[in-house]
């Protein structure tokens, strides 16, 4: 096998050898406590940007298979875990993990202490790193690494969204216009389980381009990078808010643009939110969630306006927001994935909410 490297910018290297791809891959290197669900994280487009860390010690047992895929490609800038399955064993499996990276361009390491680099990032943040194959060089790549692109100020949703707009009919319930700022296949599935009529729109769709669609509500999907950076889809979801008329969802770096459209402030997190496993409480009934996360920012509740919004969710982990209403307009948002896709379906409940509220006008 092939040796890599995975070098941070603070110095701090890792040893293992590669498969997948070869090259270089520099990304904001995260990880996820997923026990499962390798291939979902892996062409999920919210972790454009980043190299991904899977902190579950054996991946790639069971293979992949074409229905697990969450969008059209694979996203990711490097995959990093502590072994590679020799065996790939299961009904569904297509092919292999290796295999997979290396049809993809994606750089894959194992053979590395992923319980030391998790602890390393825990203590110092996310930050940002190279994965490589041709450069054996540490001091060589921490200067890569160094001078690489991070993720703040950086619209990475223009390298995700879809070319043109398309539509997904054969319910008759209410049109819901998706805003494709990354979006996953598994929420535009509970959509249309819930009976509505799917039409998925560019990120750079604008105001008028969604109500020639006559929705009846708007969902502001997830998607990658600083979502301050994404203004024109702040401005377009500004727009839909001073309509007052469309109930709006928003999910992910969704409910993000929407707090920026209502005026907030987002912030960074120092490791960010990634896995499957996230106790979130509902402060209107008290009921927990185990929920599904993918994201490095968050909103800052004190920003917004406490007369007319209100936080309904928050996370038990650090008691940062996971989600908040308009206390007037139809518009609400949770930071988790309730799609969950993989991860449990305790969150599912809210496509229905927004379908119900839909109905009621």
């Amino acid at each position: 096998m092939m040796k890599a490297l995975l070098v941070l910018e603070d110095g701090r290297s890792f040893e293992g050898t590669s498969f997948g791809a070869t090259g270089e891959g520099y990304g904001e290197v995260v990880f996820n406590t997923g026990m499962t669900g390798y291939q979902e994280v892996l062409t999920d487009p919210s972790y454009k940007g980043q190299i991904v860390t899977m902190t579950y010690p054996l991946i790639g047992n069971y293979g992949i298979n074409e229905e697990d895929s969450e969008s059209r490609s694979l996203w990711l800038e490097g995959f990093v875990i502590g072994e590679l399955s020799s065996i790939t064993s299961n009904w569904r499996s297509q092919k292999d993990l290796a295999t997979y990276l290396e049809e993809n361009g994606v750089i894959g390491i194992q053979g590395i202490d992923t319980r030391a680099l998790t602890k390393h990032i825990r203590t110092r943040g996310a930050m940002k790193a190279v994965l490589s194959t041709i450069d054996d060089d540490v001091e060589s790549l921490v200067r890569k690494a160094c001078a690489s692109p991070g993720l703040e100020g950086r619209d990475l949703v223009s390298s995700v969204t879809c070319e043109k707009p398309y539509q997904l009919n054969g319910q008759d319930g209410p049109r819901v216009v998706v805003m494709d700022f990354g979006v996953k296949r598994s929420i535009v599935n509970q959509l249309r389980n819930v009976g509505c009529r799917v039409s998925v729109l560019p990120a750079h769709a604008s105001l008028d381009e969604i109500m020639e669609w006559e929705p009846g509500g708007v969902l502001l999907s997830n998607g990658p990078g600083d979502p301050d950076a994404v203004k024109y889809a702040i401005d377009t979801t500004k727009g839909l808010v001073e309509m007052g008329t469309i109930p709006i969802f928003g999910i992910c770096l969704g409910q993000q643009i929407l707090a920026l459209a209502l005026g907030g402030r987002t912030y960074k997190l120092k490791f960010g939110h990634h896995g499957s496993n996230q106790p979130v409480k509902c402060l209107k009934t008290g009921k927990i969630d185990i929920t599904v996360q993918n994201h490095g920012f968050c909103v800052d509740i004190d920003s917004l306006d406490g007369r007319s919004i209100e936080m309904t969710h928050t996370n038990l982990n650090d008691n940062t927001l996971e989600g908040f209403e308009h206390r007037e307009l139809q518009a609400f948002s949770v930071q988790f994935h309730p799609e969950a896709g993989p991860g449990p379906h305790d969150a599912r409940y809210l496509f229905q909410r927004f379908v119900e509220m839909i109905r009621k006008g």
